[in-house]
């Protein structure tokens, strides 16, 4: 279809990669919000918003560019996510004027048993190599799923090998590094935290992500991934199945089984993409929707469930109420969370008590506006995620996330495919009294979720962000700045932000805020018992987020995308 980039999506590239991150954080922001009057997108990196944008550009769905978008993201991207991980869809049909919800996660292996850790001596499952890898990837069965439902229900879906054109070309002949990407690496390598780090070990690793003298890539080199791009072009000529029953799934599994790992040829061909039906709670005369367990996106839910019994709006944004509240909101809602999150398939979860409005309220009455609760612990806030929302000039509306978990996901590369495996698996727990217990052909908890608000059954406002355990945060953040208070789709996402979880290494909880938060709200939290820390101005560990607004009266689109991150929003 296309042999060479056009030349206006050259330039859009050329004007956003100003926006990069140059270090962990930036000092100013103030990026004007992007409005279009047919199609939009927003991802955490320019080059997959060009890439998806072209896609509409050239008349391809919102599925279409979505799709090109998450494999150019695998790519370039590498860090955060890749086509050995996971996803979950929220899609929008305006032609059925349906929502629809697709869980695109994988499940442990027929051979991935409690006693296959503890016969080899674990305790716990280990975060990295290939015995964290143990459930299948199942990013790419989502694009099948979902291309399969466009193809059928929406106006023209592009050939396969048109979707990966760009992703393809950045894998086979470079893309230049960004700081976001020398950071992660370095990071990735650093020996502090050898089980969790230290990735250089692991020689596949070292062979695709780091220069041949060991040291990583530094900022505006070009880096290529031969076999990727290989493992790509598969995809392209023979579709998303040829993941799981074709060559690459040959591969994979034949390399996890030589490392001793536990996924087989037959998990690969067994595996499917799940859709499945939306779960959404009112919040302020708008429907917010998420997707359904193994997803938290119940906890996302129920934290705007308990919101509705308080007055954000006469509090004030960036008041130290504002932050208290939403803080307590969260322990409320993870607290459930914790406790029922699994695969439902294994465990019946009462999604629909847990986001009832009398829950909300019960749930919101425990909350003490003069003291920090004590007794409600979250987990621990790790992932590496990205998400994208995109709308076609149709109509058509995407909220997608995808990860392969722990920044680097595995850490190891499977041979011959360039396939970074991820170790979302290590996530179950190998205590059989436990909610999310490892079983064979089992989905675990997922941090995962991508959200949507609708008005009069259409879209309104697609959202969501990478961060782990900060994604119900933040979506909380995104929707309060917006429908509470007013702020523009931009302003939304570049507000003060706070995280509150442990880090890595970290035994209790934390509330992490960003510096410009005012001193004295920070004091206010403090004497309400939050244990407040400073963090940057402008940080991701609050997690990269994203917006698109749709105006009902004029049509228009509005997008935001992150300063902390590396994206762009782009329209046409």
């Amino acid at each position: 279809m296309r042999s060479s980039m056009k030349k206006g999506s050259v330039l859009l590239m050329t004007t956003v990669m100003c926006f990069s991150i140059y270090g962990e954080s930036v000092n100013a922001a103030n990026r004007p919000t992007t409005m279009a009057p047919n199609g939009i997108v927003t991802t955490p990196h320019y080059l997959a918003s060009a890439a998806a944008l072209e896609v509409l550009e050239e008349g391809g769905n919102a599925v279409d560019a979505a799709i090109a978008a998450q494999a150019t993201l695998a790519v370039v991207y590498p860090q955060y996510t890749g086509i050995g991980g996971d996803a979950f869809w929220l899609v929008y049909n305006a032609k059925t004027k349906e929502l629809k919800a697709l869980n695109a996660s994988g499940r442990s292996g027929e051979k991935t048993t409690i006693d296959f850790y503890k016969n080899k001596g674990f305790e716990k499952i280990p975060s990295r190599g290939y015995l964290a890898a143990n459930t299948v990837p199942g990013t790419v069965s989502g694009w099948g799923e979902a291309y399969k439902y466009a193809e059928k229900t929406m106006n023209l879906s592009m050939d396969w090998d048109d979707l990966m054109e760009r992703a393809i070309s950045y894998a086979d002949k470079g893309y230049p590094v960004t700081p976001n990407q020398e950071r992660w690496t370095n990071s990735a390598i650093d020996p502090t935290d050898k089980e969790l780090k230290d990735l250089g070990r692991f020689e596949s690793f070292s062979k695709v992500f780091l220069k041949p003298d060991g040291k990583p890539y530094k900022t505006g080199e070009m880096m290529v991934q031969k076999d990727l791009a290989k493992t790509l072009k598969r995809i392209a000529k023979n579709g998303a199945s040829e993941f799981y029953k074709g060559e690459t799934g040959k591969l994979i599994a034949a390399d996890i089984q030589a490392n001793g790992g536990s996924l087989t040829r037959k998990d690969f061909i067994d595996h499917k993409a799940d859709w499945v039906k939306p779960i959404s709670v009112d919040y302020r005369g708008y429907q917010a929707y998420n997707v359904p367990p193994n997803s938290q996106g119940m906890a996302s839910l129920s934290i705007l469930n308990i919101l509705n019994n308080f007055d954000l709006k006469k509090m004030g944004d960036g008041s130290a109420d504002y932050y208290h509240v939403m803080v307590e909101a969260t322990k409320q809602a993870f607290a459930d969370r914790d406790k029922y999150l699994t695969d439902p398939d294994f465990n019946k979860i009462p999604v629909d008590d847990l986001l009832s409005k009398e829950h909300g309220k019960n749930l919101a009455a425990r909350i003490d506006m003069n003291k920090a609760a004590e007794n409600v612990k979250p987990l621990d806030p790790k992932g590496d995620t990205v998400w994208l929302g995109i709308v076609d000039k149709d109509g058509n509306a995407v909220s997608v996330i995808q990860s392969h978990y722990f920044d680097w996901g595995a850490g190891v590369v499977a041979k011959d495919t360039g396939v970074l495996l991820q170790n979302r698996g290590s996530f179950f727990s190998l205590d059989k009294n436990h909610v999310n217990d490892l079983e064979p052909k089992k989905r675990t908890f997922h941090t995962l979720n991508p959200a949507m608000l609708m008005k009069d059954g259409k879209p309104y406002m697609l959202y969501g962000t990478q961060g782990g355990e900060g994604q119900p945060q933040t979506q909380a953040s995104l929707v309060t700045r917006y429908v509470d208070f007013g702020l523009s789709v931009q302003d939304a996402i570049e507000a003060p932000r706070w995280l509150h979880g442990r880090n890595w290494g970290e035994s209790v909880n934390g509330l992490r805020m960003e510096g410009r938060i005012p001193q004295s709200v920070m004091d206010e939290l403090v004497r309400r018992g939050h244990p407040v820390k400073k963090i940057d101005d402008y940080t991701d560990q609050v997690g990269q987020s994203g917006m698109v607004v749709i105006d009902p009266n004029t049509n228009v689109k509005f997008a935001g995308a992150d300063p902390r991150g590396e994206g762009a929003a782009l329209g046409y």
